[in-house]
């Protein structure tokens, strides 16, 4: 540190920033922040790498230097005296994928960016929205999981029935399932092995991210994953303190909901400061909204990182969750819940009132869930611009899950009443079933920097094993039967995914950022399947005769493969806009499902679904508003519906033979923006909305395996995708300010449709709002209290009890051409069979968080 002359009473930071080759970084941002200024104070890289960050006050800072192309650098604890100048150099590694979104560090003179809950990046090259971590830590429940994180962002919809972060929940965005894109934890895909869906209550619960990248495209080549078809959820942990830290909480509420949390973060330690830990743990309980949908989960989060030198780095993170819950495959019926009130789901009576069991038990419904997941990252820069990284990891899944089959016996006097017929289902009315996997994999690249732009190679393997089954057992004592007959399906199949990809991102244009690549997504599968009595099963057994000989097994394998190239380009106008445009392929594997037939027999395996994404877009980050907008075009081919021959002789070779076809293609267009206003006196306004349109293709569904020139699909009106909302709209004034924050976030989901399975648009979904209030005070004085925190936390604030799905069982009269998503459309009868999910009740919750820092830092 040298000593210059500087306004009286503060200080200045200034340095030099170059890449790995010793040459200068033009326009590379710097962001200074520390407990000595309310916002972070930023500059900009000359022609010859320099910055000057002055008129600050003495104290203690964290400055970050980020760059297109390179990885965040980051130097904790520059300490400045008043009338003294910091001179700092930054030496800058190539990014991996993972390294470049980094929105803690993005340097601009925006207060409005500073002060937005979400936001885009102006090196962003498609539309991407960065959840900070400012907004999950505030502005969120503190019992939150990712589905609750992600549900005020443009386009989402997402809803947990039983409460905030107490189920399972999904998000749909742009006409997509759950299954239709990838999420991804530091960097690493994580997945149901039968389909790319996810488990919310699993692996990565909130404690356990840091902010998020919500990117709406398939990404460029170097981004792994099962389902980029519909784009990429990135979340990371947190970022690591350089002081140590202890953060004791409880939070209580609504439902008898309370969550004990404790973290610990060491700070830099060991010699020359180059380790660093943290950890949290927490246990939740809670009765749940809906009656008797008992909740509890156990768990635990620790990282470490170790800097071997400037040019080596470790950081292993692992985590480890729990979940029991009582919770049923089905929905409650809309006559039920007509009777008992927006909250039934199950009861607390063994027996009815005419002496038979109650199918509607609770204790006859139970999931017993243990997660982990395991990530090693290791970087290495071997100089002259070569930086090499590789992500081995592990993950597993376990839900056993116990409930009854026979949920009728409750219903059957309203169900006769409607002239529904029951039959008893035997002595063998439970389910015992199983859903278990381990999956091991690695990713690993390698790129090159020159003076015109990196070249990246490398790739994604993953190895999964996967056991599954369903056996009759008896809900009194949960004793499984021994009867062949009674196994509803049994079968383990083992896949194997690689992603090799390469890439090159060009930045010797001035202003311009310009990446394309293409990756190769292959994907193997071997499945294997018991004896059992259901058609999926694959051998058909007689249910009864124990003796019958019968096949033990059958095997089969299939491989899918899909080349997919990408390309985006971003050109800042301006230091503070831009534009981009990007286009991209992306695939998901055929599901498990494909061999869902009797004996397996699928005689052409189909390909992989493909959408082809065009989209284009703006980033402006003015002082007093900052916002960005995207309009996009989307073809894609959908799920498989299967189609078996009859087993005539009219169909020759064919008859009896199943394959799969496509439904027909959708497109998707639209348009979405997100801004944020700065009024002054930390008082801001957050804007998003949407408006598009999700809608299959009149033409003809063709089959994607034909056999012998055979098509036996019918042509298909055009409909719109189930659950794609026409419109989305978020309103959330914010204010931070000597320690408050403050925010008001109103998500509005406008008009949708659902299937009945077989029919798209049949049954219209009227738009519904969420409304949640959050009030955070933190201290924040530089004593030893630091961190310590009350929050005070409104979800559903208004308590609507709006209707957020239903699986329909009433009648569908077409009432004109199917051509918005209008209730007009159709006219639907709603029947007593519905099954509906409905929005929570609302749920208060307090939050008392006791924190231990080191004085006067």
């Amino acid at each position: 540190m040298n000593s210059l002359h500087a306004q009286t009473g503060t200080g200045t930071i200034q340095g030099t920033i170059v890449d790995q080759a010793g040459k200068a970084v033009q326009g590379a941002g710097v962001a200074v922040t520390g407990p000595a200024v309310l916002h972070q104070r930023t500059a900009f890289t000359g022609a010859d790498g320099k910055f000057t960050i002055d008129n600050l006050p003495p104290g203690t800072y964290s400055v970050q230097a980020s760059a297109t192309g390179f990885a965040v650098q980051t130097q904790n604890n520059v300490r400045l005296t008043a009338g003294l100048t910091a001179n700092l150099s930054f030496s800058m590694p190539i990014a991996s994928v993972g390294q470049e979104v980094t929105v803690e560090a993005e340097a601009n003179n925006s207060l409005a960016a500073q002060l937005a809950p979400m936001k885009s990046l102006l090196d962003a090259a498609s539309p991407r929205t960065e959840i900070t971590s400012e907004y999950v830590s505030q502005y969120t429940s503190p019992i939150s999981d990712f589905t609750n994180i992600l549900a005020a962002s443009p386009g989402t919809v997402s809803w947990s029935t039983n409460g905030v972060g107490l189920g399972q929940a999904i998000t749909y965005f742009r006409g997509f399932v759950d299954d239709d894109y990838t999420m991804t934890w530091d960097g690493v895909p994580f997945n149901d092995s039968n389909d790319p869906s996810h488990h919310s209550w699993a692996y990565v619960p909130g404690p356990a991210i840091g902010y998020v990248d919500f990117d709406r495209s398939p990404g460029t080549a170097a981004d792994m994953g099962p389902a980029n078809y519909g784009g990429s959820i990135h979340f990371f942990s947190p970022a690591l303190p350089p002081t140590s830290s202890m953060r004791f909480s409880e939070s209580y509420g609504s439902f008898n909901t309370n969550q004990i949390l404790g973290e610990f973060d060491s700070g830099l330690f060991g010699p020359g400061d180059k380790a660093n830990f943290w950890f949290e743990g927490h246990h939740l309980s809670s009765d749940g909204y809906q009656t008797f949908n008992y909740q509890y989960r156990t768990a635990g989060t620790a990282k470490f990182t170790y800097k071997f030198s400037d040019q080596s780095d470790l950081s292993v993170i692992s985590t480890v969750v729990i979940v029991d819950a009582n919770t049923p495959n089905n929905d409650p019926y809309r006559f039920q819940l007509q009777q008992y009130g927006d909250n039934f789901y199950m009861q607390n009576n063994y027996y009815n009132p005419d002496g038979t069991v109650n199918g509607l038990y609770y204790k006859f419904y139970t999931n017993h869930i243990p997660t982990n997941f395991e990530i090693v990252t290791y970087t290495r820069d071997w100089g002259k611009g070569w930086h090499f990284e590789t992500k081995p990891y592990t993950y597993s899944y376990s839900n056993h899950q116990h409930y009854d089959n026979d949920q009728y016996s409750e219903v059957t006097p309203a169900l006769s009443a409607m002239g529904v017929t029951t039959t008893p289902v035997g002595p063998y009315t439970g389910i015992d079933k199983m859903n278990q996997y381990v999956k091991g994999g690695v990713i690993a690249d390698l790129s090159d920097a020159s003076k015109y732009g990196v070249a990246r190679t490398g790739g994604w393997f993953e190895y999964t094993s996967t056991n599954r089954y369903q056996i009759d057992t008896n809900p009194s004592d949960w004793v499984d039967s021994d009867l062949i007959g009674k196994i509803k399906f049994h079968e383990g199949f083992i896949t194997r995914d690689y992603q090799p990809f390469a890439e090159y991102q060009l930045v010797a244009i001035p202003r311009f950022t310009i990446t394309a690549g293409v990756k190769d997504a292959h994907y193997n599968m071997t499945v294997q399947q018991w004896a059992s009595n259901k058609d999926v099963g694959p051998l058909g057994c007689p249910t009864t005769d124990t003796t019958a000989q019968c096949p033990v097994f059958t095997i089969h394998e299939k491989s899918y493969n899909s080349v997919l190239p990408s390309a985006e380009v971003n050109y800042r106008v301006l230091n503070s806009w831009s534009v981009y445009g990007d286009y991209g392929k992306g695939s998901i594997i055929p599901f498990s499902t494909v061999f869902d037939e009797t004996g397996a027999e699928v005689a052409v395996a189909p390909p992989p679904t493909v959408a082809s994404t065009y989209q284009g877009g703006t980033v402006l980050k003015l002082n007093r508003l900052s916002m960005d907008a995207d309009a996009y075009h989307i073809h894609f081919i959908n799920q498989y519906s299967s189609y078996t021959y009859p087993d005539t002789p009219t169909y020759g070779s064919n008859a009896g033979l199943t394959y799969y076809y496509a439904t027909p293609p959708s497109d998707t267009n639209g348009f979405e923006a997100e801004g944020n206003v700065a009024f002054g006196s930390g008082f801001s306004l957050y804007l998003n909305g949407t408006i598009g349109e999700a809608k299959y293709e009149a033409a003809a569904a063709q089959p994607a395996t034909e056999a012998n020139g055979e098509t036996a699909t019918p042509a298909t009106p055009s409909a719109w995708v189930a659950e794609t909302p026409h419109d989305t709209e978020t309103i959330s004034p914010t204010w931070q300010d000597n320690g408050w924050d403050i925010g008001f976030f109103n998500k509005r989901v406008g008009t949708r449709w659902e299937d009945d399975g077989s029919t798209h648009q049949n049954v219209p979904l009227d738009p519904w709002w969420m409304s949640n209030l959050f009030l955070n005070y933190s201290i924040r004085n530089r004593s030893r209290f630091d961190n310590s925190k009350i929050r005070l936390s409104f979800n559903n604030l208004f308590n609507n009890h709006d209707i957020a799905d239903i699986t329909g069982e009433g009648n569908v009269t077409p009432t004109g051409v199917n051509t918005t998503p209008s209730a007009n459309d159709v006219l639907y009868t709603p029947s007593p069979l519905d099954q509906l999910e409905l929005l929570p009740g609302r749920s208060v919750m307090v939050t008392f968080q006791l924190g231990f820092s080191p004085k006067g830092l």
